[in-house]
């Protein structure tokens, strides 16, 4: 008799608790419309429509900023000279077995606080507020006194954004292209979670030392317009949980009291009737 009435406790607590978890889902996926999770809302029904976009994003070097340098030329033992980092870039970024993702390696030439770098032979160069492109070509040109037919690659090593708040995967970015879009990034992070606000995504970024602060609505064509749709180095983007996540926050609150007591109650039973 003690063993029947104890194996109808244990199976009416487990129904309460199955109850519970399916009325949370169940209240979770009430507070959620399908319309507040499409993307780029605007032609209704079938069809093709267009929308003048942003300008593309060209960044420029600043002060502070790590950019590679990689020379090449009809005589590679003579660019070799010209390519210090390559070495120690190699074996930098052998595989760590004890590391997990880690961030790229900075090797590099550090942007002065005169805007400038220094190559061998070449010496100081100014680069501040210059594309990578730019930047490249007029290497290349000082480079033709002492190579035969060089060739310039240069990249900014400092191009990195942050993804935080309701995402997949929320991490720091380096955008090897150093060019990036808003979908694209949270794209990197694995897009929103059901109860990211798509109406309300933020987006901060730094310019000549103020700190601006920018709310975007990604079920808006008009995101396409926007002057944060390209992002910038530093950038940091911000997913702001929904009021269904703070309910399901709460109700999470309200209901692990409940069940850890109904664990303790089977506990005492099952203690109680060996």
């Amino acid at each position: 008799m003690k063993q029947y009435l104890l194996n109808q406790i244990s199976s009416l607590t487990a129904f309460s608790l199955k109850a519970v978890l399916f009325f949370m889902l169940v209240q979770n996926s009430g507070c959620i419309s399908s319309r507040q999770l499409i993307y780029f809302q605007g032609l209704q029904g079938n069809g093709t429509d267009t929308l003048q976009g942003v300008e593309r994003y060209v960044p420029k070097v600043q002060v502070g900023d790590v950019i590679s340098v990689q020379v090449n030329s009809l005589n590679q033992e003579a660019s070799s000279f010209f390519n210090p980092y390559a070495a120690i870039g190699a074996s930098s970024n052998q595989p760590n077995p004890s590391s997990i993702a880690p961030l790229p390696n900075s090797l590099g030439y550090l942007v002065s606080n005169e805007g400038t770098i220094t190559l061998p032979l070449i010496g100081s160069l100014p680069v501040r507020d210059k594309t990578t492109s730019q930047i490249a070509e007029a290497i290349r040109e000082k480079l033709k006194t002492y190579l035969k037919e060089p060739t310039v690659n240069v990249r900014n090593l400092n191009f990195r954004i942050s993804v935080l708040g309701e995402v997949q995967r929320p991490s720091l970015f380096t955008i090897a292209n150093e060019q990036i879009t808003l979908p694209e990034a949270l794209g990197l992070a694995g897009d929103l979670t059901i109860y990211g606000q798509r109406k309300n995504v933020l987006v901060i970024r730094e310019e000549n030392g103020k700190k601006t602060f920018a709310r975007l609505d990604l079920t808006k064509r008009d995101l396409f317009k926007s002057p944060y749709y390209y992002l910038h180095p530093n950038d940091i983007v911000y997913v702001e949980p929904g009021s269904a996540r703070v309910a399901s926050a709460d109700r999470l609150y309200q209901v692990v009291p409940i069940i850890l007591s109904a664990l303790s109650f089977v506990a005492i039973i099952i203690t109680y009737n060996r």
